[in-house]
């Protein structure tokens, strides 16, 4: 499964050869969306995946839904994005609380 298969799409990651998204000279590749941007994009594409879970959810117990795979693969994709998006944001948080240790 891909970065972008759960939230994150690919022309915004920024991963290059020359060493991710950071360019040969050390300095941020101008192409590459900034971190806040790829965050808020993240979110946003996962408030996306969970209104289409809930909505094939809704249909499953009305049972209006065809096929119940859909709604199990849509619940799942949300499922790890949110903890992909939790696990990014505890980290920045984790740097966060590190420098302002080294700062004290």
């Amino acid at each position: 499964m891909s970065i972008g298969a759960i939230g994150f799409p690919p022309a915004t990651i920024g991963a290059s050869t020359t060493g991710g998204v950071m360019g040969s000279s050390g300095s941020t590749a101008t192409s590459a969306a900034g971190f806040d941007d790829i965050l808020v994009g993240a979110i946003g594409n996962l408030q996306g995946l969970q209104a289409t879970s809930n909505e094939l959810s809704i249909q499953a117990v009305n049972g209006s839904l065809d096929d119940i795979h859909t709604a199990t693969i849509a619940s799942t994709r949300a499922q790890l994005t949110m903890e992909l998006v939790a696990a990014v944001r505890n980290k920045g948080v984790d740097a966060f609380n590190e420098i302002m240790r080294m700062q004290a």
